[in-house]
């Protein structure tokens, strides 16, 4: 069974049980106050989602979080959720993500010399992201102590941290089919000149840490916006992390198409500049800094 399968079946298991209980005990005393010290809410929500890798990026020889986004790599992203919501102050929410992301080092092009070798290095990537999470909301202005004879905020900002699983498969382009990179050892992973180069996992925890701002809409409805940063333990989200290996040796691990393949795309230079010469250990990426991804969400969710 797929995971995303087996994750849904459990949160609509969860989600039913979660409405029963809610629905036994939920008391409304005036439209935003509930006597239920717990309640709960369910919903989904739709988004965007980008990347910060090796590849692409903005102008220059690649800058520091945020300053290295490039705008046009933007996906399209949704997720549903399940919180348990303690006095409004605290909530507790799971989460299932779905997105995309990608990049590509030819947006670069209008200000390739200023980029001191990334445009020319030519590599791109996309990938599926599927992500579950476990989150925790804090909302400062429901620590204080409100009687039934008050209206509660409708407006919350709020911080957000946790723990989350995610899984990726960064993929290239090549002769018109989006093909795998991972298996193609495209920095010399698995290979036994390069012992230290293991082959990264495609499911890997992450901790999303971000901030957002909540709505009552009513007493049964609420909407949020939050962004969300993923921060991660691995540098090849994006497939690229270190140096160029020596060409010669995929003829000794691969065959056929997998040798084609791994050929061409562990180094792409000769598609811009075909008498360009790589030597072994050349700069592919930067191993220093981890990749990461980000979100910008909508939520609409129903209160029990």
């Amino acid at each position: 069974m797929k995971k995303s399968t087996l994750f849904l079946s459990a949160f609509f298991a969860l989600l039913l049980a979660a409405t029963q209980c809610a629905f036994a005990q939920a008391d409304f005393s005036d439209d935003l106050y509930y006597d239920n010290k717990v309640t709960y809410e369910v919903g989904g929500s739709i988004g965007i989602m980008n990347c910060l890798t090796d590849l692409g990026g903005r102008k220059g020889i690649g800058k520091k979080f945020v300053k290295d986004i490039n705008i046009g790599n933007t996906q399209p992203a949704g997720s549903i959720f399940l919180s348990a919501v303690y006095k409004n102050a605290i909530v507790i929410r799971s989460e299932a993500t779905w997105g995309i992301v990608k990049a590509n080092d030819a947006v670069l092009k209008k200000v390739k010399e200023s980029t001191g070798g990334r445009y020319d290095r030519n590599l791109s990537f996309r990938s599926a992201i599927f992500e579950i999470a476990l989150v925790s909301e804090i909302h400062p202005r429901y620590f204080k102590k409100y009687n039934r004879y008050e209206k509660l905020p409708r407006l919350s900002p709020y911080l957000l941290g946790g723990i989350g699983y995610f899984s990726f498969n960064p993929q290239a382009e090549y002769n018109g089919t989006w093909v795998d990179l991972r298996p193609l050892s495209t920095e010399g992973q698995g290979f036994s000149e390069y012992p230290d180069r293991k082959f990264y996992k495609l499911s890997q925890v992450n901790f999303p840490v971000g901030a957002g701002i909540k709505y009552k809409l009513s007493s049964t409805f609420n909407f949020s916006a939050e962004c969300v940063y993923r921060i991660l333990m691995t540098d090849y989200l994006d497939d690229v992390s270190t140096t160029y290996i020596d060409k010669t040796l995929y003829q000794k691990y691969f065959i056929g198409d997998e040798f084609t393949r791994a050929l061409a795309l562990h180094n792409r230079q000769n598609e811009i500049n075909p008498a360009h010469t790589t030597a072994i250990g050349d700069i592919r990426g930067n191993p220093k800094n981890n990749d990461a991804y980000f979100s910008i969400n909508f939520k609409l969710a129903l209160v029990f």
